[in-house]
C-alpha cells in the first residue's frame, strides 16, 4: 500500500462564543475520517484554527472591557478544552490572528494585486449612526430584494439563496443598535472574481465537489459573477491591508488563509515542508470539511484566489447540512441549542460520536439529534450488541479458562464473515457514508450475538465448565468483538482503548483483523460503556433553558441599567461648583465639513469681545455631523462651554464645547439662547 501525504480541515468556530452541538457535528465528522486514514497507516495531518477576526469580536471584547486578543485568547482555550474533551484530535490547532496568518495573508494579497486581480472603487456601504461604524453583513438585517422573505443578512438569503449586496436589502436595520443604517462612500477593494468564471467552471465540474453542490454552483456560474468585497474601513479587528491605512482584510479573506497558517505553524514545529502540501504540481491531498452555509466561499473565492496567488486548489471539499434536534432548528429557549460544555455535564460524549456517525452521510441534507432516538439507539447497539457481545463471553473465559483464548475456534466461518466485511465497511467510511458503515458493523454484531443465543454457553457451563467446547464458542465470541472493536475505533477511540486494555493488545491498527486472539490471555472484564439515562438529557436539556434564562435576565438588567442611567439625575453639587463652569453665548459664523470625520463639524464661534474690546472667536469640534447640514448652522446662537481645557484632536485644537441634548446620532438638538442674547453674554 503506498501511503498518502493528506491535509485535512474543518471549518473554523469562531471566536466569539461556545462550541455547540453544531460545530461538534462537524469536527466529529472529520475527525472519525482523519482517524481511520491514520489507522490505515496514512500520512494524515488535521488542523483547525479560531476564526478571530471581525465586528463581532471588536464589539464582544467592547462590552466585556478587555482587549479584543483577550478575548480571543480566551476562547481559543476554551474551544480546544472543549473539542479535546470530545475526542477530537487534532495536529494543530491555531488562531487567524497569528504572525503565520498576518504573512499568508499579506503575501496572497500583494499576489493578486500584482496579478491584476484587485481593483478599487467607491462604494456606498450601510453605516450605524449610532455606533459609528460600517455595518458587516451579518450584522444587517432586513428583506431579501428577491424573494422579500424578513430577517435575512445583509449578503445571503437563507429562504432562497440569493447573494446580493447589503444596500440591496430591504428595509435594512442595524443588528448591534436597531437603527436603520445610513448609506456612506467609501473607496474598497475587490477581488476579481468573474475572471475566473471559466476556471472554476471547470474546477467544480472535476469531481472535487458533491454533485448536488456543483448542481448548485453551476446555477451561480450560470449569471454573471460579481466581483468580491475584501476590505473593510476602520474601525475593525483584524489585518491592515498593506498600503492601504484605515483599510483591512474582511474576516472571509484571511479565514481560509487560516487552514494554510495553521498548517504553517504546524510544519514550523515538526519536519514538514509547507510548500509540498501547497504548491501547484503537489502530490499530497487537501481536504476541507464545511457546513452548507459557507459553500460559496470554499468553492468560489477560495480556490480562484489559490490559483490567482500561485497554490494548488482543494482535492476536494465535502459540505454536510445543518442539524436539527427533534426535527427543528436548534433553539436556546427551549433548551436545544447545547455548548459542547453544557453536554460534557451531562453525557459521556461518545454517545454522540457514535450517533452523529450512525445518521450522517455524505450527503448535504440536515442531520436531526432525536433525542429519544440518540438514547434508544446507544443503548441499543454500543451496549446491548457490541459490548454485550463481551461481557458474555468474557466471564466464562476469565472464570473458567484463566483468562485464556482457546487455540482454535467454534464458528470460523462467522469470523470470515466479519472479516471479509472490511472492503465495505472501508469503503463506506472513505466515501463518509458512515450511516452504511454503522449498519454494516452493526448488522454483524446482530449476528455474532445470535451466535451466543443459539450456542447457549451458560447451559454448556452448568454442566462441564472446563469444556473446550465452552471455551471455543466464547473465545469466537471475544475474536467476534475484537474485529468489531477494530470497525468501531474511529468512531468510538476512548471505548476502543478500554477494549483494547480489556483484550490485552497493542492499540488496534485497521489491518489488525487479519489477525485473530488464538491461545491469548484476556484481563479482567471491566465495563466499557454505560447506558445512556433519559433523566441525564433532560437535566442537560434543561441546564441550556437555565443558561438561556439567566443570560437574557443579564441582558435585561443591562438594558434597565442603561435606562436608568439616562434618567437618573447627577449626584447634588454646591453653587460653587457650578459657577467654575463658564457658559456664554456663542454664535456660529462658520461650519464645514471634516475629511476623515465620521461625525465631527468644525465650529468657528463669535463669542464677543475682550477686556479690549478685540472680536473673539474661537473653534470647536462638534459630534454633531449627522443631526445637521453645516450650511443650516450658519447665523445661529449655541451655548459655549467656554474654560473648558482645549483639547488637541488629530483634526486641530478644539477650543471649548458646545451645549446639546439627545441620544446622540441624527437625534442630537443644540440648545438655542432665546432672542436677545448677544455673543459673548455669560450664562448664570
Amino acid at each position: 500500500m503506498k501511503q498518502r501525504k493528506i491535509l485535512v480541515t474543518s471549518a473554523l468556530p469562531y471566536a466569539n462564543g461556545a462550541i455547540h452541538l453544531g460545530h461538534l457535528m462537524e469536527a466529529i465528522q472529520t475527525d472519525i475520517w482523519v482517524r481511520l486514514q491514520k489507522l490505515k497507516g496514512h500520512d494524515c495531518i488535521y488542523v483547525c484554527a479560531d476564526d478571530a477576526h471581525g465586528t463581532a469580536i471588536m464589539l464582544s471584547a467592547e462590552a466585556l472591557g478587555i482587549t479584543a486578543e483577550a478575548l480571543i485568547n480566551k476562547v481559543n482555550k476554551q474551544h480546544q478544552e472543549d473539542y479535546a474533551d470530545f475526542l477530537i484530535e487534532f495536529d494543530n490547532f491555531h488562531s487567524t490572528h497569528t504572525e503565520e496568518n498576518r504573512a499568508l495573508s499579506e503575501s496572497i494579497y500583494k499576489a493578486l494585486d500584482a496579478n491584476g486581480h484587485i481593483a478599487r472603487r467607491n462604494i456606498n456601504q450601510l453605516y450605524d449612526p449610532i455606533k459609528e461604524l460600517f455595518l458587516a453583513d451579518r450584522y444587517i438585517t432586513g428583506s431579501c430584494p428577491k424573494c422579500l422573505t424578513d430577517g435575512q443578512y445583509g449578503d445571503n438569503c437563507e429562504a432562497c439563496g440569493s447573494t446580493y449586496s447589503p444596500t440591496e436589502l430591504i428595509n435594512p436595520r442595524s443588528a448591534i443598535s436597531g437603527a436603520t443604517p445610513i448609506e456612506k462612500e467609501s473607496e474598497h477593494l475587490f477581488f476579481t472574481l468573474p475572471l475566473f468564471r471559466g476556471m472554476l467552471q471547470e474546477w467544480t465540474r472535476s469531481g472535487t465537489l458533491q454533485d448536488s453542490v456543483a448542481n448548485k454552483l453551476s446555477e451561480w456560474l450560470d449569471e454573471e459573477l460579481q466581483e468580491w468585497d475584501i476590505s473593510r474601513d476602520a474601525p475593525y479587528f483584524g489585518f491592515e491591508i498593506p498600503g492601504e491605512p484605515g483599510k483591512y482584510f474582511y474576516v472571509w479573506l484571511d479565514a481560509p488563509i487560516g487552514y494554510m497558517a495553521s498548517f504553517k505553524n504546524y510544519c514550523e514545529r515538526t519536519n514538514y515542508e509547507f510548500d509540498n502540501y501547497w504548491k501547484t504540481d503537489s502530490d499530497c491531498e487537501v481536504y476541507h470539511f464545511i457546513g452548507k452555509d459557507i459553500i460559496n466561499f470554499h468553492t468560489l473565492f477560495w480556490p480562484a484566489m489559490l490559483t490567482s496567488a500561485g497554490y494548488r486548489t482543494p482535492t476536494a471539499v465535502f459540505a454536510h447540512g445543518f442539524m436539527t434536534v427533534d426535527g427543528t432548528k436548534m433553539s436556546k429557549s427551549r433548551g436545544t441549542f447545547v455548548n459542547a460544555r453544557t453536554y460534557l455535564d451531562h453525557l459521556n460524549p461518545e454517545y454522540l460520536r457514535y450517533y452523529l456517525a450512525a445518521k450522517l452521510s455524505s450527503g448535504i441534507d440536515d442531520l436531526d439529534l432525536n433525542l429519544d432516538d440518540f438514547a434508544q439507539r446507544v443503548n441499543s447497539d454500543l451496549v446491548g450488541k457490541v459490548v454485550n457481545i463481551a461481557s458474555r463471553c468474557a466471564r466464562f473465559i476469565e472464570k473458567d479458562f484463566d483468562g485464556m483464548l482457546a487455540n482454535q475456534l467454534d464458528n470460523p466461518n462467522l469470523i470470515k464473515t466479519i472479516q471479509s466485511a472490511q472492503p465495505e465497511i472501508t469503503e463506506n467510511f472513505d466515501q463518509r457514508e458512515y450511516g452504511k458503515a454503522i449498519r454494516s458493523i452493526m448488522a454483524l454484531a446482530d449476528k455474532v450475538n445470535q451466535y451466543i443465543n443459539d450456542k447457549e454457553p451458560w447451559v454448556i457451563a452448568k454442566t462441564d465448565v472446563q469444556s473446550p467446547e465452552l471455551q471455543a464458542i466464547c473465545s469466537t465470541g471475544i475474536n467476534a468483538f475484537y474485529l468489531l472493536i477494530c470497525y468501531l475505533k474511529p468512531v468510538v477511540p476512548m471505548m476502543a482503548a478500554k477494549a483494547e486494555k480489556f483484550l490485552g493488545i497493542e492499540p488496534l491498527q485497521w489491518n489488525s483483523t487479519e489477525q485473530l486472539l488464538l491461545s491469548h490471555r484476556i484481563n479482567q472484564f471491566e465495563a466499557l460503556m454505560t447506558r445512556v439515562e433519559s433523566d441525564k438529557i433532560r437535566a442537560m436539556i434543561t441546564a441550556t433553558k437555565q443558561e438561556y434564562e439567566a443570560q437574557n435576565k443579564e441582558q435585561q438588567k443591562k438594558e434597565k441599567s442603561v435606562e436608568k442611567e439616562s434618567t437618573r439625575l447627577e449626584p447634588e453639587i454646591e453653587f460653587d461648583d457650578f459657577i467654575k463652569v463658564d457658559l456664554r453665548v456663542a454664535k456660529i459664523i462658520l461650519a464645514e465639513q471634516i475629511d476623515g470625520a465620521d461625525k465631527l463639524l468644525k465650529l468657528q464661534l463669535d463669542i464677543g469681545v475682550d477686556a479690549e474690546g478685540n472680536p473673539r472667536t474661537c473653534t470647536v469640534f462638534s459630534g454633531i455631523k449627522l443631526a445637521y447640514n453645516p450650511e443650516d448652522l450658519v447665523g445661529k446662537l449655541t451655548v459655549l462651554v467656554a474654560n473648558l481645557k482645549p483639547r488637541k484632536m488629530k483634526f486641530g485644537l478644539s477650543e471649548g464645547m458646545i451645549l446639546a441634548a439627545g441620544p446622540g446620532g441624527e437625534e442630537i438638538w443644540l440648545l438655542e439662547p432665546d432672542a436677545g442674547a448677544e455673543p459673548g453674554m455669560r450664562i448664570t
